[in-house]
């Protein structure tokens, strides 16, 4: 999930069903916030979970975009992540694939930053000793 404007958050879950996805959405969206979504399954019912005013595009019938409806914020990090893993790394496994989730978040977050990202994990990493 990612606010508009704003950080992205990606976990690996067992399942895209909406039993699922429900407790990662109510525990990182405030009550009474605006989650725009495409026609799947898996959110109806989202706005009685929380509260969310609950806005869907209808991709199935070709429309992408529908005044400030839209998933493009997603789905373009979802794009890097899949050219990151396809063109670095070329394949991940179930077991370390929210490590590299992490990296890609990391990145994400950090986008509008002037830093080199080099030297953001260096100072990041680094420890100071008395």
């Amino acid at each position: 999930m990612v606010e508009r404007g704003g950080n992205v958050a990606a976990y690996v879950v067992p399942s895209t069903q909406g039993r699922t996805l429900g407790p990662h959405v109510e525990a990182r969206v405030l009550p009474a916030s605006t989650v725009y979504t495409d026609e799947a399954p898996s959110y109806v019912g989202i706005t009685e979970r929380g509260g969310y005013e609950h806005k869907r595009i209808h991709h199935m019938a070709r429309v992408y975009v529908e005044g400030d409806v839209h998933t493009n914020t997603i789905e373009g990090f979802w794009s890097l992540v899949k050219r990151g893993i396809g063109g670095t790394h070329h394949a991940v496994s179930a077991k370390f694939l929210q490590g590299y989730l992490n990296e890609y978040v990391w990145r994400y977050n950090r986008r509008d930053d002037r830093r080199a990202m080099f030297a953001q994990l260096l100072l990041r990493a680094a420890t100071t000793t008395s």
